[in-house]
């Protein structure tokens, strides 16, 4: 096998790992976004794990994270501008990458 063999596998896999690491980085954060808006709804713990599980679902919908937006800004109503949801989705991606990062250590 070639050194150039070698680079190239070695970047596929870091490629590999990187995509996963996102995704599970997505859907934490839409589990914190759904545990959130579930929270100002004044849902009980175990409506609110149900929430964000609804929540994690509606990003498969189609692509970007807009579904998600649209769906918690329908269920939020008056309480949340899609704006306000999705800065809180934008803090809430940067909690969710730590929350791996401390995970894997």
């Amino acid at each position: 096998m070639s050194s150039f063999e070698d680079r190239e596998r070695a970047f596929e896999a870091k490629f590999a790992h990187d995509e996963e690491m996102n995704f599970k980085a997505v859907a934490r954060r839409n589990k914190l976004l759904g545990l959130w808006a579930a929270g100002l709804l004044g849902k009980t713990e175990a409506e609110a794990a149900a929430y964000a599980s609804a929540v994690i679902k509606a990003d498969f919908e189609e692509a970007g994270h807009e579904d998600v937006v649209r769906k918690v800004a329908a269920d939020l109503g008056d309480l949340a501008t899609p704006d306000v949801i999705r800065a809180k989705m934008d803090a809430l991606l940067v909690e969710a990458k730590a929350q791996l990062l401390t995970e894997i250590r």
